[in-house]
């Protein structure tokens, strides 16, 4: 059951006008822009008119930016996005749902409308919230997260229509969603829950943040649940036979995996175990630099390392922004990009930063390492499934593999291959030295060619690369699906001067389901140049593996 807005009496109207689309959406119009504010406010009188609804949402907006409606939100970000992801959701913002599946939404909607347009007449919503809260009921009842996910969706589906768009078949549904009264509504409901769990107990808040998390786990199964009459683009594994596909995914590790740069905790591990500036080595020891003589080495590298990144971008830019995508003219440029990253390595191993580490440390290190939100999560899902024939490739400029494959196995992901430089010992203790192998956007796409090139199959490869930086640009191209994650200003810029368009994913996916259809199943292929962008792990899971 799930909790949106009041309905006047729709039940039979609505049934009856799902048989004709145009009328149906016009109903459904009138319907969901209905007097859901006055049972929010007494003063209903002044939230009739556009203007006193508007003033109210502002006001609104600003309360709830630090209440606990809006904190629950940002907490269950990733559930909104599973949500936006369903082949439903991508369907319907895309035009082309089937009627029957649209009507088979609305037909279930009842349910919900009648039990909901019953309760309004008999209580106020104060009351019903305030026992829903004292009583804990389920919030698969409650309005809030439902509210404010389908206020999300319609704003979302808003922006994807071109400003002069008439002919889309579920244009009344969005505009309705997307509308001021419906946003005022949300931020309505959410101002109530703050006001109403303000003298609630630390435990009582725990209840409620499940029962918010419950309802919108609700919502994605009552999207993931509607029949659909027609070939969806979503998830990208639906139809994938093992015996005869082999999915091959690629990620970059430094902020595409991790939250800091693994340069930087090397270093960090380096310093605080170097002896002190008044301390005696012993003559069995490896000479190290003093960790204040580090300390000071590693800002001056760090700060010589971003100032010459900076110019070598520059120099690599062309002088005019190519009309069309030409992958030659990119690579070429990045090889010097590439005898630039090189030269820091050079010099990193020349200053003796990284001399007489213990192996010991840097395991430990990476097992604290922070991944980032959702990453192992998705490796997890890919890996273990026995059933999905895929394997995942991680593919890094990092120094030390070690340290990836102590992060990855403290996330119990023994089994993702770690391409990436290494560090050499004496005995546990880093010599200083480094073992080249990928230092550079050239080594990568070496790298990523040479993996697909030794795998021992006549499987049909589907691949895709995720990443963040300069260094993934021609993995990313050159991959069946290139992922951007973040958002490096120099990825972009030097992607876009060379003819690269970037396309946040849930519009490409909206573009693509119009397009879709039995015979075009395999409509992903590399070298397009066009890269998706998302804004979290979520959204590449939910891409590729579903919810």
């Amino acid at each position: 059951m799930r909790m949106r807005f009041f309905l006047p009496n729709p039940i039979k109207t609505l049934i009856a006008a799902t048989s004709s689309p145009p009328s149906s959406f016009r109903l459904l119009s009138s319907l969901r822009s209905c007097r859901f504010d006055s049972a929010l406010t007494r003063n209903h009188t002044t939230l009739r008119s556009p203007i006193g609804r508007r003033m109210t949402s502002i006001a609104a907006s600003v309360n709830n930016e630090s209440g606990l409606a809006r904190r629950f939100w940002i907490k269950f970000t990733r559930e909104s996005v599973f949500a936006m992801y369903t082949p439903f959701v991508i369907a319907l913002a895309s035009g082309n749902l089937h009627i029957d599946s649209f009507r088979h939404y609305i037909a279930q909607d009842v349910h919900f409308l009648r039990a909901f347009a019953q309760a309004s007449v008999s209580i106020s919503l104060s009351f019903f919230l305030r026992n829903l809260v004292k009583r804990e009921l389920k919030l698969s009842r409650a309005m809030t997260p439902c509210m404010r996910l389908y206020a999300f969706l319609g704003n979302k589906f808003q922006e994807l229509l071109d400003s002069d768009e008439s002919t889309h078949p579920y244009k009344k549904w969005i505009d309705n969603y997307a509308s001021d009264g419906f946003q005022a509504s949300a931020l309505q409901t959410e101002d109530l829950l703050d006001k109403l769990s303000v003298s609630l107990t630390g435990e009582e808040l725990d209840v409620i943040e499940k029962l918010y998390y419950q309802a919108m786990k609700l919502e994605i199964d009552f999207f993931s649940a509607q029949p659909l009459f027609q070939p969806t683009i979503l998830p990208l594994t639906k139809g994938h036979n093992p015996t005869k596909d082999h999915l091959v995914i690629f990620s970059d590790f430094d902020l595409t995996c991790t939250v800091v740069d693994s340069s930087a905790i090397l270093a960090e591990i380096a310093i605080v175990t170097a002896p002190k500036s008044d301390q005696n080595q012993t003559e069995d020891q490896m000479v190290r630099l003093s960790s204040s003589d580090l300390r000071n080495t590693w800002g001056f590298l760090s700060k010589q390392y971003t100032e010459e990144y900076e110019q070598c971008i520059e120099l690599i830019m062309p002088a005019n922004k190519l009309d069309n995508f030409d992958y030659k003219e990119l690579s070429t440029a990045l090889e010097q990009l590439s005898k630039f990253e090189n030269t820091a390595n050079n010099r990193v191993i020349e200053s003796g930063v990284l001399k007489g580490i213990n192996l010991e440390d840097i395991k430990r290190a990476g097992e604290r390492l922070i991944l980032q939100d959702g990453c192992s999560n998705f490796f997890q899902r890919i890996v273990k499934n026995e059933n999905l024939n895929a394997k995942v490739h991680v593919l890094s400029y990092c120094w030390c593999g070690d340290l990836i494959r102590s992060a990855f196995s403290s996330a119990d992901l023994k089994e993702l291959d770690i391409h990436a430089n290494e560090f050499t010992y004496e005995g546990s203790v880093s010599s200083g030295e480094i073992l080249k192998k990928v230092e550079s956007p050239i080594d990568k796409v070496q790298a990523f060619r040479n993996i697909l090139k030794n795998s021992n199959d006549d499987k049909k490869k589907l691949t895709v690369y995720i990443g963040d930086s300069v260094g993934d640009l021609l993995c990313l191209l050159e991959a069946d699906i290139g992922i951007v994650i973040g958002s490096s200003s120099s990825l972009r810029s030097v992607g876009a001067q060379f003819g690269v368009t970037f396309v946040p994913l849930f519009s490409g996916l909206v573009k693509k389901q119009k397009e879709y259809n039995e015979e075009s199943c395999s409509n992903w292929k590399g070298l397009s140049g066009i890269l998706y962008t998302v804004s979290s792990w979520a959204e590449v899971h939910a891409f590729i593996l579903g919810c």
